[in-house]
């Protein structure tokens, strides 16, 4: 049987590849970015700080489902997903994707009254929607989860009543 390659935390390698996709841009270096694309004069500052919140935010939810994305891949490697740990970390991720949505809602409704394109505001609204969806996934699964886990402890008793009866 062959492992996964660690690295010196212990984490497999699809994990830090993960980590690096996410986790070098901090919120905060997003904001300063965003905040100095906008220095405008015609730019108001309810707008600059807007798009700076949205965008510091938006990054903030991207590095919360990459680190609930992480100590889940942990517990399946220890092999104790089905567990009642697991729920937390499904919970934070369907919290991140609904926040993401709501973010990428704010984000074309600020944008729509501007000189941007309709379809540009379309596709962020779509994009909402998306995240919408996949939030509602993250709760369908969720209960496959809670379905797994009660299956487990059924299949434990009926061994153990089998093994006294053997």
């Amino acid at each position: 049987m062959t492992t996964a390659p660690t690295g010196p935390f212990g984490q497999c390698l699809v994990q830090r590849r993960l980590a690096d996709l996410v986790l070098p841009a901090p919120a905060p270096a997003a904001c300063h970015t965003v905040w100095s694309d906008l220095d405008d004069p015609a730019v108001p500052l309810w707008a600059r700080v807007a798009f700076v919140a949205i965008g510091g935010l938006g990054v903030l939810t991207m590095q919360v489902f990459a680190v609930c994305i992480w100590r889940l891949l942990t517990l399946v490697r220890r092999g104790s997903v089905f567990s009642e740990a697991s729920f937390r970390y499904v919970d934070v991720i369907v919290g991140a994707f609904a926040a993401a949505s709501v973010l990428a809602l704010a984000l074309g409704v600020l944008l729509a009254p501007g000189g941007v394109a309709p379809g540009m505001v379309g596709l962020i609204c779509g994009a909402s929607l998306v995240l919408a969806g996949i939030a509602l996934l993250v709760l369908v699964m969720r209960r496959l989860l809670r379905q797994a886990i009660e299956q487990a402890g059924e299949v434990r008793t009926l061994r153990s009543e089998l093994d006294q009866a053997v």
